[in-house]
Formats: structure tokens, sequence, C-alpha cells
């Protein structure tokens, strides 16, 4: 069963976080999670785990961001994908209910293109999936501020989103999708 958290305190997210039990040494849960908090993003190019960033020299900056950590304790990198792109499918759908079905007037242009989401066209969010020795991580950011990104960005602030109500929303479904998806795999009978 998938554990959660949202952390109240503000934590800077530099990529460190993407290190096997990082949520049980810091936050004491143990097992299967997935965790939110708040706080700017600084990740150096030599700190990128996405080597297509590297060669291309880039980084990762974001004022403020509400972030995503997610755990799983098997070592399937291409599932730790499957799930990236779920969880983010979560918060396009999401922020899709909050932005533009206000009155039913479509505001802004939202669209998801792999494992990033843009607002007419500016990058909303960050996001890698990884593995270590004994785990799958999964990040996403989403700016919250978009001022000084260093490629233009969309932010939460501006779309009018409420920040706390997203991550617990956030968080809920994909608990949800995931305890879901495994009781699914035990129900059924093979011949």
């Amino acid at each position: 069963m998938m554990k959660s958290k949202i952390i109240e305190e503000e934590i800077v997210y530099t990529g460190c976080q993407l290190s096997s039990n990082w949520i049980y040494k810091n936050f004491d849960v143990l097992g299967d999670c997935i965790v939110a908090f708040c706080g700017p993003a600084e990740v150096k190019t030599e700190d990128l785990i996405d080597i297509q960033d590297l060669k291309q020299n880039l980084f990762i900056y974001s004022k403020n961001m509400l972030h995503f950590i997610v755990e799983h304790f098997d070592i399937y990198l291409e599932k730790a994908i499957y799930r990236q792109r779920l969880l983010v499918c979560i918060i396009y759908e999401e922020l899709s209910n909050r932005i533009n079905r206000a009155n039913g007037v479509f505001k802004y242009d939202l669209k998801r293109i792999g494992d990033d989401i843009f607002v007419n066209n500016n990058k909303l969010t960050v996001s890698i999936a990884t593995k270590t020795m004994v785990s799958t991580l999964i990040h996403v950011g989403i700016n919250i501020d978009n001022e000084g990104t260093p490629v233009p960005t969309e932010g939460l602030n501006n779309l009018k989103v409420e920040v706390t109500d997203l991550a617990a929303d956030v968080i809920s479904r994909y608990c949800q999708e995931v305890d879901d998806i495994d009781m699914a795999r035990c129900k059924v009978a093979t011949r």
C-alpha cells in the first residue's frame, strides 16, 4: 500500500533527493511512498541525471516549485517511467479541472507532451525518473513562481491554483491509482 506525506517545511530541491530512502531518512516514511513539498529548485549542470540536458549544459532553476518525490522499491526503470507518466497525467487532469473548467471557459492552452506539461507553450513542469540499487525514484516539479527561470515558463501563481489543495489531490489520486493497480494484479486468475 502506498504511503504519503505533505511536508510543511521548505526544501531546496537539488537532485540529491533522488537517492534511495531519502524520504525514510528524513521523514520516517518507510516503503513505497510519495511526498510533496515546496521550495526552490537549484540543480546544477553537473548534478543533472538527464544526460540529454547535461550534454546541452542545461540546469534547473526555479524560485519556488511544488515538488513531488516518489519512491517504489523495485528496480525496473521502464516501470518507473510508466509511473512517472501516470503521475504527470494526474497532475495534468487536476490542473485542467482547476484552470480550464471554471465557468466552462478555456482560458489556457494546457497540454502534456511526454513527461512535461505546458501552458500556452511555456513549460510548467520538470520531471525525471531514475533508479538506485534498491528502488526507483520519480521527481516532478511544478513552477509556483516563474520569475528568473532559464527557459520560458508558467507558474501556478499566475494560474491562480491553490498549491496545498493541488498537492493533496495529486497525492491522493496517485496512491489510489497505484493501490488499484496492485489490487487488479492480485485478483486475476490465470489458466
